[in-house]
């Protein structure tokens, strides 16, 4: 006999960190525990506060129900579960660990065996300038040769300044230069802001203008002078048909995946198919998950075997994560089997 529960968990940063949406300084997840003949399953279902589709009144009380029709299994309960994409990923992630050699191992990879990396970008945060170019420091100082930078907070011309700095001291070739914009472009001035990031031979934008704008976004995709990856824009978008359209009426050049937010293992699958029948990239990132949610979708994107940098970069920033094999070294992040886990919430 399978059972369930659900605990809540709030995650301290080390240093608050700047989004387009402002400063965060805590995030909110919450975990299912599958209980099965004396093996423990967990899955984390990272709700993301005023980004998530499933961020609605009743979100505790959908993880109730949950727990108290397990025995509907996993099939069922994704089916039910369509307007809640994290708490899919949680069941997903659950259903799975409970079956695992231990309650961590989902997909054993060589990845898991610690003898495959997975390159990955460095993340470099919204802020002041001086802030924002001391990240940078550090991310290069580290080995990173992908690095992703938070706009849309400073002062543009600020942000242009930065990229300029570490062009003149970087080539595309040894640096590549991701950008996130969180949709803070206006569409009226979007593609004059693409064409100014052009000239610094930017790999990609992430989100330009605000999503829900899709004839918009369509538009600015097919005169963009650099890729747009779709971020935000997949959110909410639930079923095949409603993915097919946002895919065939866009025409992006890449989509970023978040488990968390696109449906989990399955819904992050159906648009990568649907991508790559379109001739679009993609890559997967996590959303501030714990070491939990980022294990698992590590785990799972080594299994897709891309060959572009992840954004998996996130586990060492909070100072009550659990501890766990996964390690950022000379931009990559790898498993090291020799550390134990210290899921301490059980």
């Amino acid at each position: 006999m399978i059972t369930a529960t659900y605990k809540k968990y709030i995650l301290n940063f080390k240093n608050p960190s700047g989004t387009s949406r402002g400063v965060l300084k805590t995030k909110e997840t919450w975990f299912i525990i599958l209980k099965e003949n004396e093996k423990i399953g967990v899955g984390e279902t990272g709700l993301f506060r005023g980004l998530s589709i499933d961020d609605v009144t009743g979100y505790e009380e959908k993880l109730k129900w949950v727990c108290l029709n397990i025995h509907l299994g996993l099939k069922k309960l994704l089916e039910e579960l369509l307007q809640f994409p994290s708490i899919q990923f949680g069941l997903e992630q659950a259903f799975l660990s409970v079956k695992g050699k231990t309650p961590f191992d989902l997909f054993p990879s060589k990845f898991t065996e610690g003898k495959s990396p997975i390159p990955i970008n460095g993340l470099v945060w919204m802020g002041n300038t001086s802030f924002m170019k001391k990240q940078i420091k550090e991310k290069l100082a580290t080995g990173f040769s992908c690095i992703k930078m938070k706009i849309g907070a400073i002062d543009f011309e600020a942000e242009i300044n930065l990229l300029q700095a570490i062009r003149k001291e970087f080539s595309s070739k040894e640096i590549e230069l991701r950008v996130d914009a969180n949709g803070a472009f206006h569409p009226d001035e979007a593609l004059e802001k693409l064409k100014r990031l052009s000239a610094l031979e930017i790999h990609s934008i992430e989100q330009p203008i605000q999503q829900g704008q899709i004839h918009k976004m369509a538009a600015l995709c097919s005169q963009t002078p650099i890729p747009i990856a779709l971020d935000e824009e997949l959110i909410g978008v639930f079923t095949s048909i409603e993915k097919k359209n946002a895919i065939d009426t866009i025409n992006p050049q890449y989509i970023i995946l978040k488990p968390s937010l696109v449906g989990g293992f399955a819904g992050s699958k159906e648009w990568i198919t649907l991508a790559e029948e379109n001739n679009v990239g993609w890559w997967m990132t996590s959303a501030l998950e714990s070491n939990v949610g980022l294990n698992a979708i590590a785990q799972f994107t080594y299994t897709l075997q891309s060959n572009l940098p992840q954004g998996l970069g996130t586990g060492s920033l909070f100072t009550n994560n659990f501890t766990s094999p996964l390690e950022v070294k000379n931009g990559t992040l790898r498993y090291n089997p020799k550390v134990d886990w210290n899921f301490n919430i059980l």
